[in-house]
């Protein structure tokens, strides 16, 4: 699954000249009955990322296009990390670089859909790990790179849809508004003076 809310710029881009097999493909797969584009990427160790530039123009914004039985390109000639890493609950770009001995300069350069606060990348995510910067660049005129969104191809859907994309980090509570204090009870002033006051039996 990719994320909906970076869905559309580079896959809405025309096909260009410099992207998908314009590099020699060196590894390709043959889409089966079920898989969205998560699934592809997790199953067979290529990014998020590499998966739509080297598709850019193949698998549309929404990544609802993919046919069973059509071959696509995964990895391209000096262009492809082989070396990934699903994100999971509770991951930060901190804790990712850490564990797999990368910096985070590289780790941004090999996963240019992140943003600067690693506050978009999301349970599920395949990210490139590698040591060197291996994928290839974004297609001309995409200065961040946005990923198409997911979705189960209309022949292939499943009885249960996956889950809808959660942040890797839970965001932080809303700040809770303090409740008003009470307005002050004031008495009401006690008049002593009754003796203007009939009484029962002079009425």
């Amino acid at each position: 699954m990719f994320p909906s809310a970076t869905a559309a710029a580079i896959l809405a881009l025309p096909f260009l000249a410099q992207s998908a097999f314009a590099i020699a493909c060196t590894r390709q797969y043959t889409i089966k009955a079920g898989d969205i584009c998560d699934s592809i990427s997790a199953a067979n160790n290529v990014s998020t990322y590499q998966l739509a530039v080297v598709n850019n123009g193949i698998i549309d914004s929404t990544c609802s296009n993919l046919e069973v039985g059509k071959t696509i390109c995964i990895g391209q000639e000096k262009e492809d990390c082989a070396k990934t890493y699903v994100v999971k609950q509770d991951d930060t770009c901190e804790q990712i670089a850490s564990t797999h001995a990368v910096n985070t300069t590289i780790l941004a350069l090999n996963n240019p859909q992140i943003d600067e606060q690693c506050s978009n990348i999301y349970i599920g995510e395949v990210l490139c790990v590698s040591e060197l910067v291996q994928v290839p660049p974004a297609p001309a005129g995409v200065s961040k790179p946005q990923l198409p969104g997911a979705s189960i191809p209309p022949a292939a859907e499943p009885a249960h849809a996956p889950p809808a994309r959660q942040p890797a980090s839970k965001p932080a509570p809303a700040p809770q508004k303090p409740a008003p204090k009470p307005e002050p009870v004031v008495p009401l002033p006690v008049d002593d003076d009754d003796e203007d006051l009939p009484f029962c039996d002079e009425l």
